[in-house]
Parts: C-alpha cells; sequence; structure tokens
C-alpha cells in the first residue's frame, strides 16, 4: 500500500525527517528561532525617507539594495501592493516612489513613469493616507493643514474623556505620543538633496486639505469630528505655552518609561521613527542617548542579503521559538525534543514578572507573567505569545517529564485568566478595548486604532487552559470563552482571523480550542466548520485565502493559489475537528509531500499573516517551514494510534 499512497509509510516519514532537519538548521547557538519578518514596501521606503530626513551620511551600498528590494516588489499595476501579487495601494506606492526617487533613481526610467502613471490613474498622491501625509508634511510636499489636528495636550486628559491613550490599542498609542510632539513642533525635513514628489499630485500638494472619510467611517462621527477637528485648527495656536510644555514633558515621560534600549518603545518601527524625529525636533543631536540607542535599534532591524535588503517592522523571536518548539514536540526523535527544550529554556527569562505595563491600567490587581512578542517589549506583553508559550512548555512537561517550567506555567495562567475580557474575549495585548467610535477620527483612516476581543486570541487562551485541565464545566473563563467563539461563528462555519489570513486561520485556532475544551465533535459549529473547511480545499489538495478576505463589505473567504501555511492550518483545524480519515486531509498531506523542496522546506511567497486587515500584512519566513512539519507529524501520530483524538490545544 505504501507505494500507492504517499500519506502512508516512508513518503510520510521521510519528508517529516527532512523538514525536521531543515528547521533545526536555523536554531540559533543559543537556543532561540528567530525568522525574518517581512512587510511591504513602506516600512523599507520609510527607513530610507528618514535617513534623509535627519541628513545622516549616505550609505550608498546599502540604498542601493533598498532600491532593489523597492523595484522588485513593484506590481505588474506599475504601482506598489500591500501584498504579494495583490492590487495598488496608494500609500505604498508614494511612499516607495519617493524613496526610489531619493536614492537617485531617475523620474524617466521605466519603473518609475509606469509607478508615476499608476497613481495619476487612480486620482493621484491626494489619496494618500493619513500617515503618509504626515511624512509629506515633514517634507514641505503638503502643508500640516493636510493632516488631521493632534494637540499634544491630548496627554494631559483624564480617563473619563471620550480620546485618552489607554482607550487605543497599545500600537496606536506608541506611535501617536512621539507624532504628537511632531504634529506640535512641525519639524522640516533636512532632505539635503531637496528631492520632492510634487509630480504625483494632479493638484499643487500645498493646496490640499484633510483627508475624505474613510470607507469603514460612519458619516455622523465623521462629521463630528471633522467639525472638531476644524475648531481645534482654530483655537490650537492660543493655547497657553505653559500647557503646552506641560503635555510634551508628559508625552517625553511617558516615552522615556517605555524606551526598551535598542528593541524600542513597542519593539515596532513606526514608534521608534517617530522618537528619533521627535528628539530631532526637539534639538538634541544623533549623541543624545534615548534618540542614538532607539536610533540603533532602528538597523537592527535591517535584513541585508547579497544583493538586496530590507527593514522588518519588528523581530519576532519569542512567537517563532515556541511555534517551532510545538512543530518539533510533535515530530520528535532524538534531535527535536532536545532541540525543543532548549528553546523553551530560553523562553523562561523572558517572561515578565515585574513590570505592570500599560495593561494594568484596566486590571490594576493582575500580577504580570505575560510573553512579549519580541526580544524585549517588558510594556506590552502579548496574549497569543503567552498562550502560545504555556501550551508549548506543558507539552514538554507531559509527554517528556521536563521539570523547571511550573512556576512559569503558573504564572502565564493567572495573567491570561486575569486579562479576560467582559464579553468573554482576549484581545492580543489589551482588556475591554472597545471604544470602536474612535475609529470615526480623522486619524483613524487606517480602522486599526483599537485592540478588541477577536476569534483567534480567544481560542488560543482557551486552547491554554483547556489543556491545563479547565473545561466549560468546571471553569467560567472557558465557558464565557466559549460563548464567545459560538456567537462569532459565521454562518457558513468559519471564524474571523484577525492576526493570520484569515478565515482559515481562524478557524484552525478555534477547531483546536473547541477539541481540547471538550465540546462534542458532532456540535454543529465543529460540523460546520468542518465541512467548511473541506469545501474550500483548492483543486492541488492544498488551501489558500486572500488578504481581500478582509474586504469591508463581507464576503468571506477569498480563493488564492495554496500555500504550505494555510495547508497546514486547515489540516491541523480538520484533525482537532476528529477528521484525520478525511479524504481531504489525505490529499492536503499529499499537497504538502509533494511541494517540499530539496532542503525539506517550503517555498512560500504569498502573504499568510495580518498586522492591520485591510492596512498592512506580514510574511512570517518561518510560518512554511514549521507548520507543514508539524501537521504532518500529527498526521503520522493520530494515524499511529487508535483514539484519533487531539490531546493538545494546539
Amino acid at each position: 500500500m505504501d507505494s500507492v499512497n504517499p500519506t502512508s509509510g516512508e513518503a510520510l516519514e521521510s519528508s517529516i525527517a527532512s523538514a525536521t532537519q531543515g528547521v533545526l538548521a536555523f536554531q540559533q547557538p543559543d537556543g532561540h528561532w528567530v525568522f525574518e519578518l517581512e512587510a511591504d514596501c513602506t516600512i523599507p521606503a520609510e527607513y530610507i525617507l528618514l535617513r534623509h530626513y535627519l541628513a545622516e551620511p549616505v550609505d550608498v551600498a546599502l540604498e542601493a539594495k533598498i532600491g532593489n528590494y523597492l523595484r522588485r516588489v513593484q506590481g505588474a499595476h506599475g504601482g506598489w501592493p500591500l501584498v504579494h501579487d495583490g492590487e495598488f495601494d496608494m500609500s505604498a506606492s508614494v511612499k516607495a516612489y519617493f524613496a526610489l526617487k531619493m536614492i537617485g533613481d531617475s523620474v524617466d526610467a521605466p519603473h518609475m513613469v509606469r509607478a508615476r502613471e499608476a497613481i495619476h490613474a487612480r486620482g493621484g498622491a491626494i489619496n494618500s493616507n493619513v500617515f503618509t501625509r504626515f511624512l509629506l508634511a515633514t517634507f514641505g510636499v503638503v502643508t500640516w493643514r493636510a493632516v488631521p489636528v493632534l494637540p499634544i495636550e491630548i496627554v494631559l486628559l483624564p480617563f473619563w474623556s471620550p480620546f485618552h491613550l489607554n482607550k487605543i490599542s497599545y500600537w496606536a498609542r506608541t506611535t501617536m505620543v512621539p507624532l504628537m510632539v511632531i504634529a506640535a513642533l512641525k519639524p522640516r525635513a533636512r532632505n539635503p538633496k531637496g528631492v520632492g514628489i510634487d509630480e504625483l499630485f494632479l493638484q499643487d500638494p500645498r493646496s490640499i486639505g484633510m483627508t475624505a472619510k474613510a470607507p469603514h467611517q460612519s458619516m455622523a462621527w465623521f462629521v463630528l469630528f471633522r467639525a472638531l477637528d476644524g475648531i481645534l485648527r482654530v483655537v490650537e495656536p492660543m493655547f497657553p505655552r505653559r500647557l503646552r510644555k506641560r503635555a510634551i514633558d508628559a508625552a517625553l515621560a511617558f516615552t522615556e518609561e517605555r524606551l526598551n534600549g535598542e528593541d524600542g518603545m513597542g519593539a515596532i518601527y513606526p514608534p521608534m521613527a517617530n522618537i528619533v524625529m521627535m528628539y530631532d525636533a526637539l534639538g538634541k543631536d544623533e549623541t543624545f542617548p534615548p534618540r542614538a540607542i532607539t536610533r540603533r535599534g532602528i538597523d537592527k532591524l535591517l535584513v541585508i542579503k547579497g544583493d538586496e535588503a530590507y527593514c522588518q517592522p519588528c523581530v519576532s523571536p519569542v512567537w517563532d521559538t515556541t511555534l517551532t518548539a510545538h512543530a518539533l514536540l510533535e515530530a520528535g526523535g532524538d534531535k527535536a525534543v532536545p532541540a525543543a527544550r532548549q528553546g523553551l529554556d530560553w523562553l523562561i527569562p523572558r517572561q515578565e514578572l515585574e513590570v505592570k505595563g500599560d495593561w494594568a491600567v484596566k486590571r490594576p490587581d493582575v500580577r504580570p507573567g505575560g510573553w512579549a512578542f519580541q526580544y524585549n517589549n517588558a510594556h506590552y506583553p502579548d496574549l497569543d505569545d503567552t498562550a502560545v508559550v504555556v501550551m508549548s512548555m506543558d507539552r514538554m512537561r507531559r509527554e517528556h517529564g521536563a521539570t523547571g517550567y511550573d512556576a512559569a506555567i503558573d504564572r502565564g495562567r493567572e495573567w491570561i485568566e486575569g486579562m479576560q475580557s467582559d464579553d468573554g474575549g482576549w484581545a492580543a495585548f489589551d482588556v475591554n478595548n472597545l471604544e470602536y467610535y474612535l475609529n470615526n477620527i480623522p486619524f483613524s483612516d487606517h480602522g486599526a486604532l483599537l485592540d478588541p476581543p477577536t476569534e483567534d486570541v480567544t481560542a488560543r487562551c482557551i486552547s491554554m487552559l483547556a489543556q491545563l485541565g479547565e473545561t466549560e464545566k468546571t471553569s467560567k473563563h472557558v465557558a464565557d470563552g466559549v460563548a464567545y467563539l459560538r456567537k462569532t461563528q459565521h454562518p457558513e462555519g468559519s471564524w474571523y482571523g484577525r492576526w493570520g489570513m484569515n478565515f482559515i486561520y481562524g478557524t484552525w485556532s478555534v477547531l483546536c480550542a473547541l477539541n481540547m475544551a471538550g465540546v462534542d465533535r458532532n456540535d454543529p459549529m465543529m460540523r460546520k466548520a468542518a465541512d467548511w473547511l473541506a469545501s474550500i480545499q483548492n483543486k492541488d489538495g492544498g488551501w489558500g485565502e486572500d488578504a481581500v478576505s478582509y474586504r469591508l463589505d463581507y464576503r468571506g473567504w477569498e480563493a488564492a493559489p495554496s500555500t504550505a501555511s494555510q495547508t497546514a492550518w486547515a489540516l491541523l483545524a480538520l484533525m482537532a475537528a476528529g477528521e484525520v480519515d478525511h479524504p481531504a486531509v489525505a490529499r492536503g498531506v499529499e499537497y504538502l509531500i509533494a511541494t517540499q523542496n530539496e532542503k525539506g522546506l517550503w517555498d512560500e511567497q504569498r502573504y499568510t499573516a495580518t498586522g492591520f486587515p485591510r492596512v498592512f500584512y506580514l510574511r512570517y519566513h518561518g510560518y512554511p517551514k514549521f507548520f507543514p512539519l508539524w501537521a504532518l507529524a500529527r498526521y503520522r501520530n493520530l494515524r499511529n494510534t487508535n483514539s484519533r483524538v487531539v490531546g493538545v490545544g494546539m
């Protein structure tokens, strides 16, 4: 039979063995894993523009490599997309064009002409988003009338006011605080080459006013906030100087408490770049320690290869290490398990046990106990990472008798339980961040100002609690979480995936959780989800989903070419729903074996993860390495047991 069916026997074992070897080769000397984390062209473009903003010495070799990267990712439509092979995006295109012109590309070069024509055909650069307009205002391309008023005095508002820093997400908070200082001081980029991009506009760029209403915004709220913006524009110059100084001092205090060394405030690129520009605007030169340290941190995000380079939005070592450990524990063997243990031991001291981050504003009595996504980010631990780390440590403890994890697991669990929102769900970094009206302020044209509970993170937290022995009957946390998932299932059977693309990721996350929480496999909720997953399988046996599925006019899953990571999620989901013997699973396993490369891994150009739906997507270079291994090993392990039940939370 084995020679006929590659899903059993030698072909499967050989595939698992070579994938295991492939993943082990990426382990760092101290035991952890960190893979490249690629976004779209905007971060490398902004990096180039930041250097010219500050008039830093030109690094010709680095600029040439980033230029090669930007030219390669230009779309067939002439502009730049947010994902591989994606639709034209105005703001990405404007920034990439600006960066290439800054590097020295001629405006008459064919790729620049194509870009300009694509931008003109879509109404010109006036249709750029708010973040792009802030950048253009600092370069003097547009005036400050083209951006929303962001009075720095906002930082002094009390918590009961309609807008407060703790009513928006961590990424918005850390980005906005230094940006508000910049907006107050209105500095001008040094731009020694004097490069501008007036040619991307169909009108005088200095004549344009505010952005139009974004598609997600309600007209009534938008009109109200636009009127408020108009009033602030008139009265802001009259604010007392003493008040302004107090506000800037408060913003600096907020920033300096969270500077986070070379890992940077929030450990993500936009706040770090804004902080460097903020200190520059305040007259602090490049030797001023907070500015210098943050600037060094930005360079640590660079990925420099033979002929290309780009800048990552952040790094993902905790996420990569814990997910790789899960895959290796599933694969088993005398090399995989010790390597996974080494990775988990690396994670132990990275648990945050002392700093009460911004989350504590709404949960002051909860003790810290989470893990961040990056190397260091004490103020902003991540619930998703924490749940996945706890599950991997618990699995190592249960299956291999490993010691030394109990205290870490207990504190992680305590923190997750304390971070449940009132609706039964869990968010990524905050609690009860439900002030949806704030997505209507002019600044929030991206619609990603908040961090509300989501199905995928909720599922992960339930998976963790259930793996630690809780059920719907014994735990209010689990019962409330399962109730949240019942009411968020879509009619066709899928669940939304906030942090991975999209309904395949969400449905995988939830089916793992429901299985672990003891929900009956014949429950209509599970049956409908499994049937839906089988129904969207591609003809080649794999699964894929396009970023377009995040559209505001919801139409559900959108077909896309198969990818290794999305195929792995679908397989893991079906197996969690008890469908290990379903023909779709065998076809999916065959697809993974057939598409494995000579290094034992999988090639994946498409983006399968999400920073902000519709705005910012991610390509985790680790996903096509560890997820397919995990799915293949799970399939082998379940086929070799009589129970066919997945006994872990992921």
